[in-house]
């Protein structure tokens, strides 16, 4: 599995320990596509980089940072094809998978410590998507992001 990872300046220490932690496991390679370094930045620059690794084929996921994970995750949702979660414990990360079927996960390093932060990421990469009765929402999801009506 590949996941893209990117940060804004106040996220950069927490991704370097996820990136460390995705390292260590044989089935992940990591993409950084930035920042990489503490000089203040915008962190929409770095949602849109790892989404974009995803919607053209070089990620299968990714998992950004800011200093809440809000920020960021709603900087992401705005390309066409993520469905970017900002979660703080493992409950959450789990169902953002398990029912919205989740490609991007967003974390904030001034809400959650480097231990939580490793538990909520190998909670999300462990689930699949369940699917079922949950397509038809994901499906309702991708029919306003391309301008339909909902059925």
């Amino acid at each position: 599995m590949k996941i893209a990872l990117g940060s804004d300046h106040a996220g950069l220490s927490l991704k370097k320990v996820i990136l460390n932690h995705l390292n260590q496991k044989e089935d992940i390679e990591t993409i950084d596509v930035g920042t990489y370094d503490e000089e203040r930045t915008h962190y929409p620059i770095f949602a849109k980089k790892a989404a974009d690794k995803i919607i053209n084929g070089e990620a299968d996921k990714a998992i950004i940072m800011c200093g809440t994970g809000i920020g960021i995750s709603i900087a992401a949702n705005k390309v066409k094809g993520i469905r970017a979660c900002a979660c703080s414990e493992p409950y959450s990360a789990k169902f953002s998978v398990l029912h919205n079927n989740a490609n991007v996960l967003a974390m904030g390093s001034r809400v959650v410590g480097t231990e939580l932060a490793k538990m909520i990421v190998d909670e999300w990469l462990s689930t699949d998507y369940e699917g079922g009765r949950h397509q038809t929402r994901v499906d309702m999801i991708t029919d306003i992001e391309n301008e339909n009506k909902l059925k």
